[in-house]
């Protein structure tokens, strides 16, 4: 394969936002400093140089209408995609994008996510034509936080590719004594379009419907994922309360 420099690559960025979230319905449109949430990770966006254009991909017309509204590019996708990859896919190909291109997934409920870390997503693939998909991680610095089912933690191989992502804190150790190192996902991604086109034709495994992960689907298939270790944090809004968690970090930057 010939190498594509990162600066003759096209870089897409695509926020899925499906409004009907079991834990917390509407959650797109949910203010944050009277500011739709949607609209705090378009702007967001919207700082990064990679970027060639920015589309949000969503089942619902009152998400379209918003992102609209305050002059951003939506995309209608179907309602019954089992993950934001499987809707990216198809926003991709109703955008008509090159096999070659670079497609990143900003998750929609990550309204304060540091535009840097679209750098450091995308600069893998002009260092190694073989990598397919990317996504990030950091150390957790809290076994408290290592245990919570909502921050997603992964091992790593030497060569920094994922073994595997849980809910549960991994790895276990067995000797308490020892210094415990975790690593939380930061669930963006960046993937080429012929990638996604594979994905989405791969059936859902069990690992993936057990831990209710997506990304393990590529594992379970035999992909490899590079995982870019940063410093860089990502607050995720999961459920109702953590809106306010998020206004506090707006408040006091």
């Amino acid at each position: 394969m010939t190498k594509i420099a990162r600066d003759e690559m096209k870089v897409f960025a695509i926020i899925p936002a499906r409004y009907g979230s079991e834990r917390f319905p509407g959650k797109p449109l949910a203010k944050i400093a009277d500011i739709p949430m949607i609209q705090h990770v378009y702007e967001r966006a919207r700082a990064c140089p990679e970027l060639e254009q920015i589309w949000v991909a969503t089942d619902d017309q009152r998400i379209v209408d918003c992102v609209e509204g305050f002059g951003g590019k939506a995309i209608m996708t179907n309602k019954d995609h089992p993950s934001g990859t499987d809707r990216i896919r198809e926003a991709a190909l109703l955008l008509g994008l090159s096999k070659e291109d670079l497609v990143v997934n900003i998750q929609g409920d990550q309204p304060l996510f540091p535009p840097e870390l679209v750098s450091q997503l995308v600069e893998p693939f002009s260092a190694n034509d073989s990598i397919a998909m990317t996504t990030l991680a950091r150390p957790l610095t809290s076994l408290e936080d290592a245990q919570n089912p909502n921050h997603v933690k992964v091992v790593v191989d030497a060569k920094g590719f994922a073994i595997y992502f849980s809910r549960a804190p991994i790895p276990y150790y067995r000797d308490h004594r020892v210094q415990k190192n975790y690593l939380k996902h930061i669930g963006m991604y960046s993937y080429k379009v012929w990638f996604l086109e594979e994905f989405s034709c791969l059936p859902r495994g069990e690992l993936e419907r057990a831990e209710m992960l997506e990304q393990l689907r590529a594992l379970e298939n035999g992909y490899k994922i590079k995982v870019v270790e940063t410093q860089y944090n990502s607050l995720d809004v999961d459920v109702p309360h953590d809106i306010k968690l998020v206004q506090e970090a707006l408040a006091n930057p």
